[in-house]
C-alpha cells in the first residue's frame, strides 16, 4: 500500500507538469550488464551526483548472465533496482507485465521529445506496442553488429597483389556478404609475420544469444522475415522462405571455412580477443567494442578500419544492439530515477556520454557536423544505425530467443540436418510459444 501511495503521488506531480525533486538525498541503484560503456556511465554519472545531491551505486553483470539475472530480478518484482538499462528485447516484456514505469506524461511534463532521437532507437528501446507513441525508455546506448578489419594487412603490398591476381579485384572493405566471405576465406590459414592467421571471428555462442545475433546479419540479408508483413505472427514462408534457408547456408559456409578453430562458442569477449590479439583479419561485433580497439597498442592507432554489415540479395540490414533505460516500477525511489532520466536526456550530457565512449542515441549528437569525423568509427556507425532490424521484442521473446539459439546453433556448428529443416523447426517452435501466449 505505501508503494502504491507513492507511485500515486509521482503519478499526479508528472500530470499536473510539476514534478518535484527527490524529498531528500537517495541512493540510487543502476542496473546494466557489465561492460566498457558501464564504466563510462559511472564517470558520466559523477556530474548526476554532484548536480542532484543523489548518490548512485551501479550493479553490473556479465552479458552472458545478464539477461538470466535481471529478468529474474524483474518477474520476481524486486527492489535491487531503480533504474535499468534492459536489452531492447525486453521493452515488450517490461510494459506489458508492469516492470517499467510508462514515461509519457513524465516526458511531455519536462519537454522530453522522443522526436530528438534515432528513429530506429525510439521503435527498438522504448516503444511498446512498436510504432505506438508508448514509452517505456529513454534511447540510452545505440549500438548495432558491424564489422572490424586489420586495415594494415589489407594494405600490404603482397597481400593487395595476390588478392587481385584470385578474385580480379583490389582488396577492400566488402560492399557485399559474398566479398566478406571471399576476404576471409582469403586470410584462412594464411601466415602473416611467422604466425598462422584466420579469416573471420564470428558468433557462435550457443547459451544466451550470441549465435542468433550473428546469423540475422546474413539471414536478414537474404530475405529472412520475423512474419508476414500483412498479417502478424504468420511465420510460415517467411522465417523458413528460401531466402532465409540461403542466408543460413550463407551463415555455415563462413563459419566452416573461415573462421579459427575452437571458435564453436564464441561470443562478443572472445571475438574481441581474437581480434586484438592478431589471430583474425576480420571481427564481427557490435559497435561498443570499436572505442576499445582504437585504443588497443597492437590493432588501434590506423592499423583497424571499420565497416557496416555487407549487402546481401535481399537488401542490407545489420542486428541492432544497444538498451533504452527506464525506471523499475518496484522501486520506492522512482522521483530521484526520474531527476537521473530528465539530467542524462540532456543534449550536453548526450555529447559528453559520446566523449566518453557511451553511443548517444541523441540527434542533435550524431547530426552534429563534426560527428562523422569524430572518431574513425563515427561514419560506419552512422552508416550502420540507418539498416537496423532487431529480433521479436515480444514479452515471450526468451522462449523465442532459446528456440532460435539451439535451432541455429545445431545446424550451424553441430551440422546436424539442414538448414530447411533447421528453419523449418523453428517455425514450428515460435508458432507453438505464440499458441501458449493466445496470439494464434
Amino acid at each position: 500500500m505505501k508503494s502504491m501511495h507513492f507511485k500515486t503521488v509521482i503519478a499526479s506531480a508528472i500530470v499536473a507538469g510539476t514534478l518535484p525533486a527527490a524529498a531528500s538525498a537517495e541512493d540510487l541503484t543502476l542496473c546494466w550488464a557489465a561492460w566498457d560503456p558501464a564504466n563510462a556511465l559511472v564517470e558520466l554519472s559523477k556530474d548526476f551526483e554532484a548536480k542532484s545531491g543523489h548518490s548512485m551505486s551501479f550493479e553490473f553483470v556479465p552479458w552472458t548472465s545478464f539477461a538470466d539475472r535481471m529478468l529474474n530480478e524483474l518477474n520476481s518484482g524486486g527492489q535491487l533496482c531503480d533504474l535499468m538499462i534492459g536489452d531492447s528485447q525486453w521493452i515488450g516484456g517490461g510494459a506489458e507485465n508492469g516492470h517499467y514505469v510508462k514515461l509519457n506524461d513524465f516526458f511531455d511534463a519536462n519537454n522530453i521529445d522522443m522526436a530528438d532521437f534515432i528513429p530506429a532507437t525510439v521503435t527498438g528501446y522504448a516503444e511498446w506496442p512498436k510504432n505506438t507513441p508508448n514509452y517505456y525508455a529513454l534511447p540510452a546506448f545505440g549500438d548495432v553488429v558491424g564489422w572490424t578489419y586489420r586495415k594494415d594487412w589489407f594494405e600490404r603490398p603482397e597481400i593487395k597483389e595476390e588478392f587481385k591476381a584470385k578474385y580480379g579485384r583490389d582488396i577492400a572493405p566488402p560492399a557485399t556478404l559474398e566479398e566478406l566471405k571471399d576476404i576471409a576465406q582469403f586470410f584462412q590459414g594464411r601466415e602473416i609475420d611467422g604466425t598462422t592467421v584466420y579469416g573471420a571471428a564470428i558468433y557462435t555462442e550457443r547459451g544466451s544469444e550470441g549465435i542468433t545475433m550473428g546469423v540475422t546479419n546474413a539471414l536478414y540479408n537474404y530475405g529472412f522475415q520475423y512474419e508476414n508483413p500483412n498479417q502478424p505472427y504468420d511465420l510460415d514462408g517467411f522465417v523458413n522462405s528460401n531466402g532465409a534457408v540461403a542466408g543460413l547456408e550463407f551463415y555455415k559456409e563462413l563459419y566452416d571455412t573461415a573462421t579459427p578453430p575452437g571458435s564453436s562458442n564464441w561470443y562478443m569477449s572472445e571475438d574481441i580477443d581474437a581480434y586484438k590479439s592478431g589471430q583474425v583479419a576480420l571481427q564481427m561485433n557490435f559497435a561498443f567494442i570499436w572505442p576499445g580497439v582504437e585504443a588497443d597498442p597492437n590493432v588501434g592507432g590506423g592499423k583497424s578500419g571499420y565497416f557496416p554489415n555487407p549487402a546481401g540479395p535481399a537488401g542490407q540490414f545489420a542486428q541492432l544492439g544497444g538498451q533504452g533505460i527506464s525506471v523499475v516500477s518496484y522501486s520506492n525511489k522512482q522521483a530521484a530515477a526520474l531527476e537521473y532520466i530528465k539530467w542524462f536526456s540532456q543534449p550536453e550530457i548526450q555529447a559528453r556520454w559520446w566523449e566518453l565512449g557511451g553511443y548517444s542515441a541523441m540527434r542533435a549528437v550524431v547530426e552534429d557536423p563534426g560527428f562523422a569525423s569524430s572518431q574513425p568509427y563515427a561514419q560506419t556507425f552512422l552508416d550502420s544505425m540507418a539498416i537496423v532490424k532487431d529480433f521479436w521484442a515480444e514479452p515471450a521473446y526468451a522462449d523465442l530467443l532459446l528456440s532460435m539459439q539451439e535451432r541455429i546453433h545445431n545446424y550451424v556448428v553441430a551440422g546436424d540436418g539442414t538448414a530447411q529443416e533447421a528453419l523449418d523447426g523453428l517455425v514450428k517452435d515460435w508458432t507453438e510459444v505464440f499458441e501458449d501466449e493466445g496470439k494464434l
